[in-house]
């Protein structure tokens, strides 16, 4: 599996820069895709930079950013981030636009009632081993952590809606109902602002046991509802009910945070928690960052099997490997 993030086309599209910006993230992703040749891939979160799009064109830039994927014919899913709302662009616009423009588009709306105002983008997919098998062995959940601006001008709130969490406790009842027990499944998921339990992991970081980039500082604006003191902790009830309905979390993946790309156990659950890799040219960067994705290796289909996992950079290089299992 190939994890871009934060690919943020349509920066600047009244002049040259923007453009030549998003060819070449088409480029990063045309490359590592051949390099990777993933069977699937998820692109999480900032897929537009919304504020920067005209209202006549903006979704038209989803048609540029599944054209990579198209040419591969890999499957592929997308989280919404909170540069994908504005007023110009709503993420439903962008969702529905990714379906009719890719055949290979497993992203989908969520069930109405769940996600709250402005977050349409909570899903699942299931993935089978072998075509002929009646259950999954991964299922791969898509949450939707808000953020951005309303059509009429005012902020969005930044973190996973609470109607999620009795969402997500129905469908895994559910799905054990129909699959049977959830023992011999596994689980990732994916959301683009980080949880705000992560925060408090970033000062315990080892450089040995937890390598790669670590140049953004968490705090205000770079978890869920970190932007007000007050809205601290809004997320706990997604974060809860993903915690303790879904079983077999092999990890939880990230992005919004350009700087950083390390893996990490939340301590209050024990869940492993990794950031993406900044892909896009758009977007902010920093000296030395550089650009690429995260790939996960799944060594079989047992859950207790650990998930290689690495970033990837444009030139084909790799750094921050580990592996993803019980002794991480």
């Amino acid at each position: 599996m190939t994890i871009f993030s934060d690919i943020h086309f349509g920066e600047n599209p009244w002049d040259s820069w923007g453009p030549q910006q998003d060819l070449k993230t088409k480029g990063l992703m045309r490359v590592l895709l051949n390099v990777e040749d993933p069977d699937y891939v998820v692109i999480n979160g900032d897929l537009i930079t919304g504020e920067n799009t005209f209202r006549e064109n903006s979704t038209a830039l989803i048609d540029a950013i599944v054209q990579p994927l198209n040419e591969m014919k890999v499957a592929f899913s997308s989280t919404s981030g909170n540069h994908d709302t504005h007023v110009n662009v709503t993420r439903e616009e962008e969702i529905l636009r990714e379906n009719s423009a890719s055949p290979f588009s497993y992203t989908r709306l969520s069930p109405p009632g769940v996600g709250g105002s402005g977050g349409p983008g909570n899903y699942w997919v299931p993935v089978f081993e072998k075509e002929t098998d009646a259950t999954p062995a991964l299922v791969l959940w898509f949450f939707d952590s808000r953020g951005g601006v309303y059509r009429d001008g005012t902020h969005m709130p930044d973190w996973v809606d609470p109607s999620v969490a009795e969402w997500i406790a129905v469908e895994t009842r559910t799905m054990d109902v129909v699959w049977g027990s959830p023992e011999s499944r596994s689980a990732v998921a994916f959301v683009h602002i980080p949880p705000h339990a992560i925060q408090d992991v970033q000062d315990k970081l080892n450089s040995t046991t937890n390598p790669g980039l670590n140049a953004d500082k968490l705090g205000r604006g770079s978890t869920q509802a970190s932007d007000d003191p007050a809205s601290s902790g809004k997320d706990s009830a997604f974060w809860h009910a993903l915690n303790g309905n879904v079983k077999n979390l092999r990890a939880v993946i990230s992005g919004h945070d350009h700087g950083n790309e390390w893996c990490a156990r939340e301590p209050t659950y024990d869940v492993i928690f990794c950031f993406n890799k900044h892909s896009g040219y758009g977007g902010y960067s920093g000296q030395g960052w550089g650009r690429g994705a995260r790939s996960l290796l799944f060594r079989s289909a047992v859950p207790g099997d650990g998930i290689e996992t690495y970033i990837i950079l444009e030139d084909g290089t790799t750094r921050a490997r580990v592996v993803l299992d019980e002794e991480y």
